[in-house]
């Protein structure tokens, strides 16, 4: 029973730190020093993964009319087109353009990265990276700055492959999914908002196609306690992931990121110092 419930704790942490460009990667980190699950390590590296399907859902639930591409019969109008909806095409055709950078270079590279990259230093250094590229951004890049991109139709195809090339970068962890594609997203001249949505859709096929190879991977061999852990925490993660997502975008109405740029460098510094001087 306290496996069920420090899963539950994970997937809280899963649905607030996935959304907010602050690494989820990070933040399970630290929280598997304190809430130790009593499971394989195999299990393990698997269910961090598999987790974001909550998350995932909370998207398709939360921007579902804008994630349906297809019309239906109306009584009222008599038969539409089931391909109507071409702006909604045209999303899909342009997040299927950014996954595919990470897609051709995850794929191969995703046990090399596991093995070298998921550790302290490279955590603690990419959250302090890309706090401070947050910061410079917001303090002197966008200032005065109209941005050419206010809805997801403006978007071209090469920008829509600019922000893909950036989703590469988060493949590093520590570095943050959403936190990669939103900055790459600003500097290459989308809105905050923008940005942000365009983040949460291009999450779908990423970590969706993440979450499979690892249950290839993991050879879908589950006990029973572990089907209870995995579903545990993906149903938590999908319950505060909605909470997340609202606040990010009713945050960005009014305000910049650069407060999540200051919180990554001190989550950085607590990182290197918990693992070099504490623990």
């Amino acid at each position: 029973m306290i496996d069920i419930f420090k899963a539950a704790l994970l997937g809280i942490i899963e649905g607030i730190t996935e959304w907010l460009p602050i690494s989820s990667t990070g933040h399970l980190i630290l929280a598997d020093e304190f809430i130790k699950l009593g499971v394989t390590t195999a299990f393990k590296d698997m269910f961090d993964v598999v987790i974001q399907l909550g998350a995932i859902l909370a998207v398709v639930v939360l921007f579902w009319p804008k994630l349906w591409p297809f019309c239906v019969k109306s009584e009222e109008h008599g038969f539409i087109d089931r391909y109507c909806k071409k702006d909604v095409w045209s999303m899909w055709f342009k997040v299927i353009v950014a996954t595919l950078p990470a897609m051709m270079i995850g794929l191969p590279l995703d046990d090399w990265m596991t093995e070298h990259l998921h550790n302290p230093p490279v955590v603690a250094a990419m959250l302090i990276l890309y706090g401070i590229l947050f910061i410079w951004l917001e303090t002197f890049y966008t200032k005065g700055r109209r941005f050419a991109v206010r809805s997801i139709g403006q978007m071209t195809y090469p920008i829509a492959l600019g922000i893909g090339l950036f989703q590469v970068l988060s493949l590093i962890p520590g570095t943050s999914r959403s936190g990669a594609t939103i900055l790459g997203a600003m500097l290459l001249g989308c809105s905050r908002m923008i940005s942000a949505e365009f983040t949460f859709f291009l999450a779908i096929p990423a970590m969706a196609g993440a979450s499979l190879i690892k249950l290839i991977k993991f050879d879908f061999a589950f006990s029973g306690l572990e089907i209870g852990i995995l579903l545990t925490g993906m149903v938590v993660a999908f319950i505060v992931s909605i909470l997340s997502i609202r606040f990010l975008m009713n945050y960005v109405k009014k305000h910049n990121f650069k407060i999540f740029g200051w919180y990554r460098i001190i989550l950085g510094i607590f990182v290197l110092g918990y693992f070099y001087l504490i623990r």
